[in-house]
């Protein structure tokens, strides 16, 4: 089983180098919980209190419009979740986040990451390129939705999250990327 000092190295591996000091202080907020398939992490009308790193497994963001499953993002080892108008406003949010496969997620509570931000320099930088990420993923993908045509968006999915493409239900990605499964299936084959 992975440990916290591990864990915490693990994400300033992928995400900003920490000092010895910060890896420690990481390590001491950093919260390990254990979901099995299709468990929901956080429901709409909760608070989203923290960020969720993804140790192992597939997760998925969503939402429901007019009855319609919605899916807005999907994470994997390494990444990041976070619903960020919720984190930040500290209001209800309207997606969810459900587990695609038995996933191990750290979450990195808001008021403790925000509280070792404003002691150490470096975990400042690593919570700003967290949030720079997420940010310039969401405009990544609003850019292709409304710019790119079906078999653009889901070549550029190939190109940056291949994972994506291999372990996701087609259903999913087909919601992901805004097209119907039938269109999917059109672009998927024409790949051939």
């Amino acid at each position: 089983m992975t440990t916290n000092i591990e864990i915490a190295r693990k994400i300033a591996e992928v995400n900003c180098p920490l000092s010895r000091e910060s890896v420690h202080a990481l390590a001491d907020i950093v919260v390990c919980k254990k979901y099995r398939k299709g468990e929901i992490v956080l429901k709409a009308g909760e608070v989203c209190k923290a960020m969720l790193f993804i140790e192992k497994g597939l997760l998925r963001q969503f939402y429901y419009k007019y009855d319609k499953d919605l899916t807005e993002h999907i994470g994997y080892e390494n990444g990041m979740i976070i619903c960020i108008e919720s984190y930040f406003k500290q209001e209800p949010t309207r997606l969810m986040v459900e587990t695609l496969e038995p996933s191990v997620v750290w979450e990195l509570p808001k008021a403790q990451i925000e509280e070792l931000a404003s002691k150490y320099d470096d975990i400042e930088q690593l919570y700003r390129k967290f949030i720079e990420h997420s940010l310039i993923e969401s405009q990544i993908k609003a850019d292709a939705l409304r710019f790119e045509p079906a078999h653009e968006r889901y070549n550029k999915l190939l190109r940056l999250h291949p994972e994506i493409l291999k372990r996701a239900p087609l259903v999913y990605i087909a919601s992901l990327l805004q097209m119907t499964p039938e269109t999917l299936s059109r672009v998927r084959s024409s790949l051939l």
